[in-house]
């Protein structure tokens, strides 16, 4: 893995609801905070469904009433190389973050986990997805993802300026 920012990937389902909710909430609390230009964040799905997709209407619209435009956005499924890539995949709920560690070759499995677990806001916490839901759905999904965010952007500031956060 190249020097450079920190690189978190979030990973859910099809990459259209839950993952880009949370990879605008994560790139909206870090530019707001002295980590701004130091952690890159990207989205991916297990599933390739979407890939090219915009995330889903009611994703973009709860975003943008949370002042965040997540409409440039485009669902990609996860790839071999983001194991490379990434410091860490941050996965919505247990299913994921399973498939994921299946795909994961030897030594990139410590770095999967759980991301409300890993930002230290729900212990062993998952996203439920609100596809099959309504805008109150998406709120729910957006409110556990922000406040991931901003635990996310807490862990990562205090970590020292040299060092990845180890599993």
């Amino acid at each position: 893995m190249s020097a450079g920012p920190t690189r978190l990937l979030v990973v859910c389902l099809g990459n259209i609801c839950r993952s880009p909710l949370a990879e605008g909430a994560l790139r909206a609390r870090i530019e707001a905070s002295p980590l701004a230009g130091r952690v890159m964040v990207d989205s991916a799905g297990t599933g390739g469904w979407h890939a090219g997709e915009p995330p889903d209407r009611r994703a973009i619209a709860c975003a943008r009433g949370h002042g965040v435009d997540i409409a440039g956005l485009r669902a990609r499924q996860l790839r071999a190389r983001d194991f490379e890539d990434f410091h860490w995949l941050l996965c919505a709920d247990a299913d994921n973050l399973r498939d994921v560690r299946a795909l994961a070759p030897p030594g990139a499995r410590e770095r999967t986990a759980l991301l409300l677990d890993w930002a230290g806001t729900v212990p062993h916490g998952e996203v439920p997805d609100p596809y099959y839901g309504d805008g109150s759905h998406f709120e729910g999904v957006w409110q556990l993802v922000d406040t991931a965010a901003r635990a996310v952007v807490d862990r990562l500031s205090a970590r020292p300026a040299s060092g990845i956060i180890r599993p």
